[in-house]
């Protein structure tokens, strides 16, 4: 194999510290998912529904889940978070956040290494992410 060759094989700075970010990110992730978990299935915090309760809305839209459980859309679950089932959200979102941070600490390290287009890509994914976890465009309807 040719050194140009080899070397276009090998990850560049920002991708192990995209990877290291995120192996780390989607760990504390794991133990908070499980943590909660275990709060909500061993009965440590009582649940906004109990876990009996649970089937009966098995076959509902989400809309008619949240009217008939009287469970506001969107972020309102932050507001929940004193119960278990709700709590297991926040496992959740770090998961789901994981790759925003990623993308926000390579923009510098781009930068320096004068990759503007990569930088602005990653600022633009950075956005992107965040318009679409805020809800500000909506739902698109029930």
């Amino acid at each position: 194999m040719t050194e140009s060759i080899r070397q276009s094989l090998e990850a560049g700075p920002e991708q192990l510290l995209y990877a290291k970010i995120l192996e780390k990110g989607m760990y504390f992730g794991l133990v908070v998912l499980l943590v909660t978990y275990l709060i909500y299935v061993l009965g440590i915090m009582s649940p906004y529904l109990p876990l009996r309760e649970v089937p009966n809305y098995w076959g509902l839209s989400v809309h008619d889940y949240l009217v008939k459980t009287d469970i506001q859309p969107g972020w309102a679950w932050i507001g929940m978070l004193g119960h278990a089932d709700f709590l297991n959200f926040v496992g959740v979102v770090i998961l789901s956040a994981v790759s925003i941070f990623c993308f926000l600490a390579i923009v510098p390290l781009l930068i320096r290494n004068g990759d503007r287009t990569y930088a602005v890509l990653a600022i633009t994914e950075v956005v992107i992410l965040c318009t679409a976890a805020s809800g500000l465009l909506g739902t698109g309807g029930h």
